[in-house]
């Protein structure tokens, strides 16, 4: 097995939304914002190489939609999907399955396309794409809260392109595995049935925290998301994560941390708390 960090791009979200209740004299000391309250983000992707499979977790916002729609999100920076992807040896074609932790916007963006004909199409022609049915069924028939999230052409051409797969979980379970080599931790708070990655390679296990955990920033527990649908749940989810993350020494990689990659934590008597950042290419070679 193989790890790749892959990064599609930057974009900004309000510092406020991002921190929730923390007031931004405490949050803007890791993640500062700008004179519009805007704090910088990443869309980083993890690629997965076993056997004959190559798995992308996540695919960033993608470039299909309007020039209206990207100006609310301020994308910057020369990283992208595609070009990313070229520049680690891989194709679009070469991509077997697309694993999408959940179905927000800047999380399956990148999942569709336009074709010549201006048709919205798959991204990637011979990959299955990979959610579960209670989170598409979230998706599909969207809360007020969430509506502007989940949009419809980033989420239909899947289904109706036959490449759809469920990962098949009962209701309650915490940790289920799937049919690409790797568990997944099921959390709530965020969205319905978010789905997190626990990869496991030569003893060492990784955790792609997606939104349960944006960045290094957001580890202390009352740090949550103003986005999340239950707060509450998050604050739990959290907890439980984070100390079995801090005890059992997984590393966690981060999706929008401008900065860092991973990170280990530690115990400590306020909980766990930050121990070392690092690039995934120095853990996982």
């Amino acid at each position: 097995m193989k790890l790749y960090s892959l990064n599609t791009g930057y974009f900004k979200l309000d510092g406020g939304a991002m921190f929730g209740v923390v007031p931004k004299s405490l949050w803007s000391r890791t993640n500062p914002a700008d004179e519009r309250n805007m704090c910088r983000w990443a869309m980083r992707s993890l690629l997965i190489e076993q056997g004959d499979r190559l798995i992308l977790v996540d695919t960033g916002i993608g470039d299909k939609q309007s020039e209206k729609f990207f100006s609310y999100y301020y994308l910057h920076g020369e990283d992208g999907l595609e070009k990313n992807l070229n520049t680690l040896g891989f194709s679009i074609s070469d991509i077997t399955d697309v694993f999408l932790t959940h179905l927000h916007f800047d999380h399956v963006g990148g999942a569709v396309k336009r074709n010549t004909n201006g048709l919205l199409v798959p991204t990637f022609p011979n990959a299955h794409y990979w959610s579960n049915e209670r989170h598409w069924n979230w998706a599909v028939q969207p809360n007020a809260r969430e509506k502007a999230s989940f949009l419809k052409e980033n989420i239909l051409p899947l289904q109706e392109s036959g490449q759809l797969k469920f990962i098949e979980a009962d209701e309650g379970e915490l940790q289920v595995p799937t049919q690409l080599g790797f568990d997944v931790l099921l959390v709530h708070g965020h969205t319905e049935s978010q789905m997190l990655p626990l990869i496991e390679k030569n003893g060492k296990q990784i955790l792609f925290t997606a939104d349960l955990l944006p960045s290094a920033g957001h580890i202390p527990l009352p740090y949550v998301m103003g986005y999340d649908t239950r707060p509450l749940v998050t604050l739990d989810e959290k907890k439980r994560i984070l100390n079995e993350a801090a005890d059992k020494d997984i590393l966690l990689f981060f999706e929008h941390d401008p900065d860092n990659e991973c990170a280990r934590l530690e115990p400590s008597d306020r909980g766990p708390v930050l121990s070392s950042v690092h690039a995934l290419k120095d853990v996982f070679e």
